[in-house]
């Protein structure tokens, strides 16, 4: 009697192994992306009331660019006034000082207790701070980037009307 001669499994051990491996990698990417979205913050306008002069804010855009701000520092507030980016700008004022709006830049206030929860809903350290947020219904709004220091302001300029 000849013996067999033992091929190769098509799945062998390896095989198994290695995409076994490559599954887990990706699930594990994508439950890392998932979590890390889902750290994203949510702002409802109807909720949280802020106030450009005497009225109530109303978003009317798909896309913002939040701005965290103090009045008292002169040279951000006028920079602000002055920007022109191809997505609309919400600017908060730490302060709450009332300011006249400009062609691209809404300028926001809110009482005492609406800004610190603003502040703590999104991880405010430093001002000024700056973030993108996306409509998601209506007048519910999701953070659409990561909460930055906002060092440049012309740099800023530069880099936004690129998008």
């Amino acid at each position: 009697m000849q013996k067999r001669k033992r091929g190769k499994s098509l799945l062998s051990l390896s095989t198994l192994l290695a995409s076994f491996f490559g599954t887990a990698l990706i699930a594990i990417a994508f439950a890392y992306f998932n979590y890390k979205f889902s750290e994203y913050q949510f702002i409802d306008f109807k909720k949280w009331t802020f106030y450009e002069k005497s009225d109530v804010f109303i978003p009317k855009e798909d896309k913002y660019i939040v701005i965290f701000y103090s009045s008292r520092d002169k040279n951000t507030q006028e920079l602000l006034s002055k920007i022109d980016l191809n997505i609309p700008i919400i600017a908060i004022d730490y302060y709450n000082t009332v300011i006249e709006n400009s062609k691209t830049t809404t300028f926001l206030r809110s009482g005492t207790k609406n800004s610190l929860s603003f502040i703590q809903r999104f991880n405010i350290y430093e001002s000024p701070s700056i973030f993108f947020i996306k409509k998601y219904k209506e007048t519910l709004y999701k953070q659409d980037s990561m909460i930055r220091k906002l060092d440049n302001l012309d740099e800023l300029s530069k880099n936004v009307k690129l998008l």
